[in-house]
Order: C-alpha cells, then structure tokens, then sequence
C-alpha cells in the first residue's frame, strides 16, 4: 500500500512533466499568458447553452488568469440561460461564479472562448468582437481562428483536460473544489461517446482524482432528476427503431436541449448498436411553440459524429461536434413539416451508413409507440424498410 501511495503522491508532485509528455513536447500557457498580456478587462466565455465541459472549462480559464493576472479584472460570463437537469444541477453544485452578459464590449480588453470557436453557430460573442484566444477541443473543416492564440486539440476529450494542462505547466495549485469541477466536466464529455481517453484525458482523470473534493464531486455526480426526465428515458425505448448497428429514437418536446443527448448516449450502450440518433422538439423564443428540431448523434465506430451530423443537416440546418459526439438544429416553420424532415433525416443517416436496405425492428416490441418515429404512420409494431428513392 505505501507504494501505492507514494507513487500518487508523486503523480501529483509533477504533474507538469507528464503534462508536457502527454502534450508531445508542446507546453502553451506561456503564449497564452503572452496573448492576454497587459490587458486589464477579461471575460472567458463558452458556447451558448453551456454542458459541464465548457462551463468547467471557462470556470478554470478563469481561475489561473485571476492568479497569474491580479491586478486584471477576469469575469466568466455566460450568454443566455444554462439549460436545466444535469446542467443546471452541475452549475449549483459547482458554485460556479458567472456574472452576467456585457451589453456593451466598449471596456473589455480581451474576450477567450472555451469550448467553442468563432464561426460555430453557438459562438456567444457579438459578430464585430474577435476573441483574443481560443481553447477547444471541437474539429472544424474550417481553418484555425484568426486569434493571437488558438489552442484546438481534437484529439484530446474534453475542453477542460486542456485547461488542466496550463495548470500543470505552469506548476499552478487546482483548490478541491476546482478539481472536483474540472472532473466532472471530463467524466461528463468522454461518457458515452465510445471513444477511448486522450493520455491527457487519462492523466487529468487521475491526477484530479486525488485533490478533488470528494463531496461536492459526489453532489454533482448523484443529482435528483425531475419526472420529465425519467419520462424522457421512456419515450426513447418506446420510439427506438433500430436498423442494423443504428437506432433511431424521437422524443417529444424537450425542456432541455441536454435531453436528447443523455438519451443518445444511454441508448450507444446497446449491444451491437454503433449508430444513434435522437431527435426532440424545442422552443428556442420561449412562447410555448416547438420551433426547432434538436439532433444529437452519438458513433462508436470509426466514423465521424461531426462529419456526419453536417451531412444530415447540409441545407436544411447547422450542425457539427467530435469524433464521437455531435449535435444539430433545424428551424421548423410549421409542425407539418415535421413528419417530413425527420424522414428526410433518417434517409440521409441510413444512406450514409450503407444500410439503407435495412428493415427496422423497434426496440420494444410490445410496447405503443409514443410519437410518430417513421415520418409517416406509426400504427403497427413494425417499422418498414428504407425507401432511398426520395433520399437527398
């Protein structure tokens, strides 16, 4: 036992080390510390509608420029709401500090990205303000941000094993309770996603595993849900379809865009299924009417989730994400057209995936399905064959 213990006690002591082996020789606090120097008035931003990676993330961000930097001024700000159930619960938990959304960037000297870049649909910032640094992990077709410093890693798991990283080189203290933070954020991002952790993953895993504290990490792990949530699991065995190694769910409206995604993954964890597709119903302006359909794509395989997702929404959405991990949204101008486009979406993911031939079994046999999952009648206990004629 007591080599055990030394031998993590020693992981912790040089953490900057194996930060740099698992970084290939490549440390970037430094050039990053060098791009926000001099500057007075910061915010670290993410995505808008925040998951526990971009929000720990930026939280951290935050954290090592206030140390590094004190005579600054350094805000994590948030644009919009954070979406509720485990995102929610996360943020409470976290006791993250957020304040709240300049209405004006006149004053502010530097604005950095985490967990999102500037030609994402998602990016939180105005279109005239360009951020002076960049943190992400997402693969993009386009070319890096034209930023004084752009770290984008798309081999590493989670934004915030990126974060970790400037820590461990700069041979910074995480407190207990940003560990437990940016460890859930890492245990959250790589859950599910089939994908195998990055070294750096691994090394902030069990680095951060040691200096965590232990019971905020226990209240963020082990949330109460509300109903809507278990209702959600029941709809999405219920609507399952499953054609060959893909399945193909749909949920009702969501209250959460989390929803689908949570759904995704639980469902990847079918033996044999390499493929997921979960579909819901969202009110983006708030009045009471679905207005968009949210995607979340979940691959096991060798096939990219991000490339993937653009090719089901190409024309008709936006979209993009991981390797293993993506999500999309399509503006609905009327409900009617939503037996339609979820059809159109399916055809273009069975086509895809060369399994447009195969018939659909659901999920749950003997159970009635909840909504309409074929884009067209749903009846019968029996999903039909893929007509690809129509595909586009």
């Amino acid at each position: 036992m007591s080599k055990f213990v030394e031998s993590c006690v020693e992981m912790v002591k040089e953490p900057a080390k194996l930060a740099e082996r698992a970084q290939k020789g490549k440390p970037r606090a430094r050039k990053l510390l060098k791009a926000v120097e001099g500057k007075k008035n910061i915010i670290v931003s993410c995505h808008m509608h925040p998951d526990p990676d971009a929000l720990g993330s930026a939280a951290g961000l935050t954290y090592l420029l206030e140390k590094r930097m004190p005579d600054a001024r350094v805000r994590m700000c948030v644009r919009g709401q954070i979406p509720g159930g485990l995102n929610d619960a996360f943020s409470k938990h976290a006791r993250l500090d957020i304040d709240k959304w300049p209405e004006s960037f006149d004053d502010i000297d530097a604005a950095i990205l985490c967990d999102v870049q500037p030609a994402f649909p998602t990016n939180p910032l105005p279109d005239d303000v360009s951020p002076v640094a960049v943190v992400d992990h997402h693969r993009s077709r386009r070319k890096n941000p034209d930023s004084k410093f752009c770290d984008i890693r798309p081999d590493i798991g989670a934004t915030a094993s990126i974060v970790f990283s400037y820590f461990a080189e700069l041979d910074e203290v995480i407190p207990p309770d940003l560990s437990a933070v940016l460890l859930y954020a890492i245990e959250s991002d790589l859950a599910g996603s089939a994908g195998t952790p990055s070294e750096l993953d691994n090394l902030a895993l069990s680095t951060l595993a040691l200096t965590a504290d232990t019971r905020r990490l226990y209240k963020m792990r082990n949330v109460a849900l509300p109903q809507e949530y278990f209702a959600g699991y029941a709809a999405a065995m219920t609507n399952a379809v499953r054609y060959g190694n893909c399945m193909v769910s749909a949920l009702g409206p969501v209250q959460t865009l989390e929803k689908p995604a949570v759904m995704a993954d639980f469902l990847l964890r079918l033996d044999g299924v390499e493929t997921v597709l979960v579909t819901g119903l969202h009110d983006e302006d708030g009045n009471g009417i679905a207005d968009r359909l949210v995607l979340s794509l979940r691959t096991g395989g060798g096939r990219s989730a991000g490339e993937l997702m653009r090719k089901l929404v190409r024309d008709i959405g936006q979209g993009g994400g991981h390797k293993h991990k993506a999500g999309g949204f399509i503006s609905l101008d009327e409900l009617s057209d939503l037996p339609k486009i979820r059809a159109r979406i399916k055809r273009r993911l069975l086509r895809n995936l060369d399994i447009g031939d195969a018939r659909g079994q659901w999920l749950l046999p003997d159970a009635p399905p909840k909504i309409d999952v074929t884009g067209g009648t749903a009846t019968a206990r029996s999903a039909p064959a893929m007509d690809l004629e129509d595909a586009v």
